[in-house]
């Protein structure tokens, strides 16, 4: 088990022999980001757009724009990825949130280590471009959630990247259940439990396009916390 950084600056993408990648975006009423988030989508790569319920008319403009749309109306965020995870074909998937603070179009560089077999599980390490970028109770948390991590798992992460890549069998087969804002912690959990090999990479987080549902208020931040604690209490899955 190790987890590894890695500050190169991230390939453009554009190579012919790119596999097709499928791209797994969450949507809650993100009408106002789609269009910017959809074009930085890499050429010949799937974009899977898990409406969670939208009421802005998410679902039918990012199918408009050529995305395949997933509707899942179980709320959650866990329930949204997990849509999309199990709706992608492609051999290696990503994540990537669907409110323009973070560009696809540095996707690449997060699924060549996997691509490459040198990883794998990568999480982008948000770096903010602009300190309003991340509220200070958020990244007051993700330092605590670091901690707590490090503790159970033994990884020295910075930060629970939301933008991530692995191979989309490895994940079904974590068999992931939470359904909450404890999602993206529990495939990390699971996938070191099982001695999965971890690469940790920065990539730019600028400010979200609209109000968030998580960390722009206390309140979501503190039931973000409570389900990340509750699958940190988990006793440790058996290595397969």
């Amino acid at each position: 088990m190790r987890v590894t950084e890695n500050t190169s600056p991230p390939d453009d993408g554009s190579s012919s022999d790119t596999p097709l990648i499928d791209v797994v975006l969450p949507c809650l009423n993100e009408a106002e980001a789609l269009p910017w988030v959809l074009e930085r989508i890499p050429p010949g790569w799937r974009a899977i757009v898990v409406d969670n319920g939208s009421t802005d008319g998410s679902a039918e403009l990012a199918a408009s724009l050529g995305a395949h749309v997933v509707r899942e109306p179980v709320r959650g965020f866990g329930s949204a990825c997990h849509a999309g995870l199990r709706a992608a074909t492609a051999d290696v998937v990503c994540f990537c949130d669907c409110d323009a603070s973070l560009d696809p179009a540095l996707l690449p560089s997060v699924a060549q280590p996997v691509l490459d077999g040198s990883a794998d599980l990568v999480m982008g390490r948000r770096r903010p471009t602009v300190r309003r970028a991340w509220p200070v109770h958020a990244r007051v948390a993700n330092r605590e959630l670091a901690r707590l991590i490090r503790r159970r798992t033994g990884l020295r992460l910075r930060d629970l990247g939301p933008m991530r890549a692995a191979r989309r069998e490895r994940l079904l087969a974590l068999e992931l259940s939470d359904r909450r804002s404890g999602y993206p912690l529990e495939m990390l959990v699971r996938a070191a439990d099982q001695g999965w090999r971890v690469l940790e990479l920065d990539v730019p987080y600028a400010p979200r396009t609209g109000r968030s549902k998580v960390t722009g208020t206390w309140r979501g931040t503190w039931h973000a916390v409570r389900d990340m604690r509750a699958v940190l209490r988990r006793p440790a899955e058996v290595t397969r």
